[in-house]
């Protein structure tokens, strides 16, 4: 079924989510096409909260994230950008996500592969997996830069 209006675009992304590499993405894909981007940051899971009690999580470094990434990316996207804070695993908050609205593609912004728990678990696969063409996005030279 074909969607009459801009593609809805699911960009999930963490310690990348500021970067230069990422908002060429975004701006990329906007010149592409018309399209609706949403950023999505899983929570961080610390110490004992990863095993314990991971819907116990403090939501305040992903809202930081988005707080700092959001402005970048809407400027990029040429209208603002949508942030929501997702389940501290990568691939349930992509299903997540998924499940509550409708996207048309997913753009996953890492870290580089040398360093990438994300591309370790073969998340592009996994979430290519849910239906959906997924772009991964990394931004190795802004890595070192943002700290």
């Amino acid at each position: 079924m074909e969607s009459s209006g801009p593609a809805r675009v699911l960009v999930l992304a963490h310690r990348t989510a500021a970067t230069p590499g990422l908002a060429d993405a975004v701006r990329r894909r906007a010149a592409a096409g018309p399209a609706i981007f949403t950023l999505l940051v899983p929570r961080t899971a610390h110490g004992l909260h990863r095993l314990m009690d991971p819907e116990e999580l403090d939501d305040a470094e992903a809202r930081e994230i988005l707080d700092r990434a959001l402005p970048i990316l809407s400027g990029a996207a040429g209208r603002s950008v949508e942030g929501m804070v997702g389940d501290p695993a990568a691939l349930t908050a992509i299903q997540d996500a998924i499940n509550r609205e409708h996207y048309d593609e997913i753009l996953i912004s890492t870290l580089p592969t040398r360093v990438s728990r994300w591309l370790r678990l073969d998340l592009p696969a996994k979430a290519r997996g849910l239906g959906l063409p997924v772009t991964v996005v990394t931004p190795a030279d802004e890595v070192r830069a943002t700290g």
